[in-house]
């Protein structure tokens, strides 16, 4: 890397492209991951007990885990996100059950939706509609599933019972809860697009400029099956400034991105009951994402107020523990290596932590 640019850089900003500092942050998400599943192993018995009691311990163990995703974002990277709301549904946001409905454009749309729940505090109980095969995951497969997330199969058929118990088992939450949708299924992309619209073309349907046409038939059974649980739907567009196409990748060198979130309040009476209209409801909802959409790549901005939720600081002292905690004895363990170790052993500790700092051109 040329000096010029090491010293615009900074030297944070050159430490947080370093190999060391990445293999640390994935090693500290790994080892706490586990010991929080772990514990959430531990609270199966009391959920026979004190069900509601078991949910609220779960929750807290589940954003233990998620607050470190969101920490890289918000505090590592320092990616700012401004939200475009109106001030009466800015004053109802993580006072009430939504149905977040989010577009599928960017490799970190997720985490920025995660970063949304943080700042209104549901961010350990919000929920999603996730693969069956994450289940399996140890670390975010495991804490979703102590955390009651919905799973499905991708075949209607097989799912539709499985996720409407899910559903029904939310009813009864302790806690105020966000369901994050992606309704298009899978993240845009220009092949996916012109695939998309060809069968918009073939039924019928209006042309999308910006997303991929949506999946009705989840959202249609998620709003059937939560009317009087949850209170609206929060339709959400997200884009990023500059036209940047932001990826986990950059967040974990430290870029800084400018996340604008566009989010309208839409209480759930208002959505039609029938099936066949509330996917009807679904396509005009996202023909109106388009134009925001549109609106945005025209002027750069979303229409309507504009606010920046504060950072919470719980995310970053989630994180800051569990450095404390799993780094600390590594560190311990190299310096005795270090004082009483061979020239061997010296010189071994000495090349891997150089390894990890060396600064490849």
């Amino acid at each position: 890397m040329a000096p010029h640019i090491k010293t615009k850089m900074g030297v944070l900003g050159i430490l947080k492209t370093q190999l060391l500092c990445h293999l640390i942050i994935c090693y500290v998400f790994l080892v706490s991951g586990i010991l929080i599943n772990l514990l959430q192993l531990c609270t199966l018995p009391l959920w026979a007990i004190n069900k509601q009691l078991a949910r609220k311990i779960n929750c807290r163990l589940g954003y233990s885990i998620a607050s470190q995703l969101v920490a890289l974002l918000e505090w590592w990277s320092g990616t700012a996100c401004t939200l475009y709301t109106d001030p009466e549904s800015y004053q109802l946001y993580g006072k009430e059950n939504a149905i977040v409905v989010l577009n599928h454009n960017f490799e970190i749309d997720f985490l920025t939706g995660w970063t949304f729940c943080e700042r209104f505090g549901v961010l350990g109980s919000s929920k999603v509609l996730a693969k069956k095969e994450l289940s399996f995951v140890p670390v975010i497969g495991w804490m979703w599933y102590f955390l009651e997330i919905v799973f499905c199969k991708r075949k209607w058929e097989e799912d539709r019972k499985t996720v409407v118990q899910s559903l029904q088992n939310l009813r009864d939450y302790p806690e105020n809860f966000w369901f994050l949708l992606h309704c298009e299924g899978t993240r845009f992309t220009e092949k996916k697009h012109k695939i998309s619209m060809e069968v918009a073309e073939k039924k019928g349907l209006p042309k999308l400029k910006y997303h991929l046409l949506p999946r009705t038939k989840g959202f249609c059974v998620t709003v059937e099956n939560l009317r009087g649980t949850v209170a609206a739907v929060y339709d959400s567009t997200l884009n990023f400034r500059n036209n940047e196409m932001p990826t986990l990748l950059g967040v974990l060198n430290g870029k800084k991105y400018h996340a604008d979130l566009y989010v309208r309040r839409i209480p759930l009476h208002s959505i039609p009951e029938d099936e066949s209209e509330c996917a009807q409801w679904l396509h005009k909802l996202y023909q109106e994402k388009d134009e925001f959409q549109e609106h945005y790549r025209q002027n750069g901005c979303f229409p309507g107020p504009v606010t920046s939720p504060p950072r919470r600081p719980w995310s970053l002292l989630n994180w800051l523990f569990w450095v404390c905690v799993l780094v600390y004895p590594i560190c311990m363990f190299l310096l005795q290596m270090l004082l009483s170790g061979s020239t061997v052993t010296v010189l071994f500790t000495l090349l891997f932590c150089l390894a990890g700092i060396w600064d490849v051109d």
